[in-house]
């Protein structure tokens, strides 16, 4: 089986499309861009713990490529190009800024969802990829106003902000790319956090207003309210949030969990018999405003600490007015009626999908997790692996291969710091790894990385781990020879470790 290349890996959707395109068997490699608090591997790292913690067991770790989607083939090394032609055949685009006015026209939305669009395009060409699938949007139907269907784009109508235009135009490009045999487009609705949890990492579009009113009682208030007071806020509030943006309540919006939408394009990734069509990811049922306005209120009453001494209110409506014209701006459009969409395609490709009913309890769930949160912030801490073993490997200079080198085994170790590589048979009958499986190859050796910090470190045998389960072979022939040699070459003082089947 060969890699999907998965961009925008470290977002909301990217990291639920991790989890659940692992759970259908993909094997994935990720470009994910260093940040200024963490390391490319140590965002997926942190991904990957919290999928742990809820699975309750370790799980494969994707190859993970350090690169920029806007900077010419994202940046990557020669040896890391080769590597992606060699082990790609498909590419999965969702990287994309969710920027709804630019500031200028080399910025955002425009840098990553035109450019890097392009840039990911390239790409493919220089790796011989040729089956795409590209995440878009519902809303590059702009304003209009009838039934937006799924084998439509362009039919003329107007863009309510730059990044419903550079979706389209990004879109445009993909479908235009000579290079690429089949466009898998996928265009969902407005996405919000996990339908069970309530869960999320960004905080745009639906929870804007949320931020809003917390923000209207840091900045304006003086003195803490009663419930009854704070009720009168929150409705006096959210009012003239309506009437600010020319609002009667009675507009619909159309929302999507995140799970929900990652799990149907998963599902129609993994079944080839899906690939080429466009799949709108979009609700059975719209969302009236004034549902959410009283489910904004209620949130808020609930998960703000009153001050029992609290005697009076001191709101300033001029500065609130002020704030909130000037948070707001770049989202009026946001916030106009949203149309129909066809879904068709993504009904017959996933019948049994069918996407949850967006309802106040499940809306309560989102603001509930966003306020207990505060808004995503502060950045929880990184976790910090007992052994990255792609750095212990390469530092022991077990990662040097050349393009001569015969595969012989796969060795798969999941959890904290893990990965997925090959033993290489090389021309001087030396053994080195390469990272990523070759399906082609019917001998694996199979452990979290638990058990191998407890061989390295001599807490373990192979016999011992083998027996109880913490050890597996798949193939006909006894890999613990390679295990041996791989201990030997890691740690000098790891030299007695147990044989298994010393009679083959």
């Amino acid at each position: 089986m060969s890699y999907l290349l998965l961009t925008g890996a470290t977002g909301l959707l990217g990291s639920y499309l991790i989890r659940d395109l692992t759970r259908k068997g993909v094997r994935l490699a990720v470009v994910v861009r260093r940040t200024k608090f963490a390391t490319a591997k140590q965002r997926i790292e942190d991904c990957m713990v919290r999928w742990e913690r809820i699975a309750g067991h370790s799980l494969p770790r994707p190859v993970v490529l350090e690169g920029n989607i806007t900077s010419p083939d994202f940046g990557l090394s020669e040896d890391e190009i080769k590597w992606v032609t060699k082990h790609c055949d498909s590419l999965m685009h969702n990287a994309a800024s969710l920027t709804f006015q630019a500031e200028s026209p080399e910025g955002e939305p425009w840098a990553s969802n035109v450019k890097g669009t392009q840039v990911t395009l390239d790409f493919c060409k220089t790796t011989g990829i040729t089956d795409f699938h590209h995440v878009s949007t519902a809303y590059v139907c702009g304003l209009r106003d009838d039934i937006a269907k799924e084998d439509e784009l362009d039919v003329g109508q107007e863009l309510g902000n730059d990044y419903e235009t550079s979706k389209m135009q990004a879109e445009k490009l993909v479908r235009t790319a000579e290079h690429i045999k089949t466009v898998t487009c996928y265009r969902p609705a407005i996405i919000i956090g996990d339908s069970k949890t309530g869960y999320t990492s960004t905080f745009h579009g639906f929870y804007v207003p949320l931020k809003i009113l917390s923000s209207l009682v840091s900045k304006t208030v003086t003195l803490g309210f009663s419930k009854e007071e704070l009720q009168a806020v929150n409705k006096a509030g959210s009012d003239r949030l309506r009437e600010l943006l020319n609002m009667d309540g009675s507009e619909h919006k159309n929302y999507v969990p995140v799970d929900w939408v990652s799990e149907v394009m998963a599902h129609i990734f993994a079944e080839n018999k899906h690939h080429g069509k466009t799949y709108h990811l979009t609700p059975r049922n719209r969302v009236p405003v004034s549902q959410m306005q009283a489910v904004f209120e209620d949130s808020f009453t609930e998960q703000t600490v009153v001050h029992s001494e609290a005697t009076e209110m001191n709101i300033d409506w001029n500065n609130f007015e002020k704030y909130f014209v000037e948070q707001m701006e770049v989202y009026k459009s946001y916030w106009k009626d949203d149309p129909h969409f066809d879904y068709t395609n993504t009904t017959q490709a996933a019948p049994h999908l069918p996407c949850p009913i967006v309802d106040e309890e499940m809306l309560e769930k989102m603001c509930r997790f966003a306020m207990e949160s505060n808004f995503g912030w502060p950045r929880p801490k990184s976790e910090i692996a007992e052994n990255d073993l792609h750095d212990l490997f390469q530092k022991n200079h077990l990662s040097l291969s050349n393009n001569h080198s015969k595969v012989i085994a796969n060795i798969e170790i999941n959890g904290p710091g893990g990965g997925q590589w090959k033993f290489l048979e090389n021309d001087d009958q030396s053994i080195s790894l390469e990272e990523g499986i070759d399906s082609n190859v019917a001998h694996s050796i199979y452990m979290n990385t638990t058990t191998f910090n407890d061989l390295l470190n001599g807490r373990l045998t192979i016999e011992e781990s083998i027996t109880t389960g913490n050890l597996l072979f798949e193939g006909s022939q006894s890999l613990d020879h390679l295990l041996n040699l791989l201990f030997e070459n890691l740690v000098g003082q790891v030299k007695q470790l147990a044989l298994v089947n010393e009679n083959k």
